[in-house]
């Protein structure tokens, strides 16, 4: 019968390390990163009061372009037939060749334009949401390996931790769903703007779009919010329950008599 495989020293000396670092980077996380994070989105928060603020509302009615613009003019005119350009182009560079803002062969090429700041705020508020995915990852490491070897008895621990787990996952969730409204903004702007340029003339696509970037800027600081008070219950959760995250079943001895 086969010998039963055991870890060499070695690997278990640099799994133990590897446990370590994490722990360290992790309660590094949690004792310093994420206050600093509620203090500085609170500051970001408070700032949100002034015009000067990227995401005051005021700035919608500035930066929202509903004017129909005509398509671009092409760099250099050919007398060749429109039927033989296209066969070409496809020919040459594949059906997906074209450049993504090519309004040549457009059915209605005219043009309404991007609310760049708009663009720069969902750019912001993807980057706290990535950062905070990040950060939640490093705890969630760290607590999964900190879970002691599955038994009978003495379990009220590991629960804690399992709840823990759970709302760092639920936390993490809610944020990626925050990350995906600036993808879920433009589709809808993109409604707004096509219909836009095939009725010109109807005030009330205009103002859709106007209300539309307003909208943009109130959801984006709400979130704000969102991800401070993400910072906070996560904080306190972990703060009240650090020793038995630490360890699960290290103090309840005396309590199994």
């Amino acid at each position: 019968m086969a010998g039963k495989i055991k870890l060499d020293e070695e690997t278990a000396t640099k799994l133990e390390e590897f446990r370590k670092s994490v722990a360290d980077e992790a309660e590094l996380v949690v004792y310093r990163t994420f206050p600093s994070k509620i203090f500085q989105l609170q500051q970001l928060i408070d700032s949100t009061s002034s015009t000067s603020s990227p995401f005051h509302l005021s700035h919608a009615s500035a930066t929202t372009d509903p004017i129909v613009y005509p398509p671009p003019e092409s760099p250099s005119v050919s007398d060749e037939p429109d039927t033989k350009k296209r066969k070409r182009s496809v020919d040459d560079s594949g059906i997906n060749g074209h450049v993504v803002s090519d309004t040549q062969y457009a059915r209605s090429p005219n043009v309404v334009l991007s609310n760049k700041h708009i663009t720069e705020v969902h750019a912001t508020m993807k980057e706290e949401c990535e950062q905070l995915a990040e950060l939640f990852d490093k705890v969630k490491l760290w607590v999964n390996l900190t879970m002691p070897r599955i038994e009978d008895g003495d379990n009220f621990g590991v629960q804690v931790q399992e709840e823990v787990l759970s709302e760092l996952h639920r936390s993490q969730e809610s944020v990626y769903n925050m990350r995906d409204s600036a993808r879920q903004s433009h589709l809808t702007r993109a409604k707004i703007a096509s219909k836009l340029i095939k009725y010109p003339h109807v005030e009330d696509y205009t103002l859709a779009l106007k209300e539309h970037d307003e909208k943009q800027l109130y959801v984006a600081r709400q979130n704000l919010f969102d991800i401070r008070n993400i910072y906070a219950i996560m904080t306190d959760i972990l703060h009240k329950n650090i020793a038995k995250v630490r360890s699960p079943k290290g103090h309840n001895v005396i309590g199994l008599y």
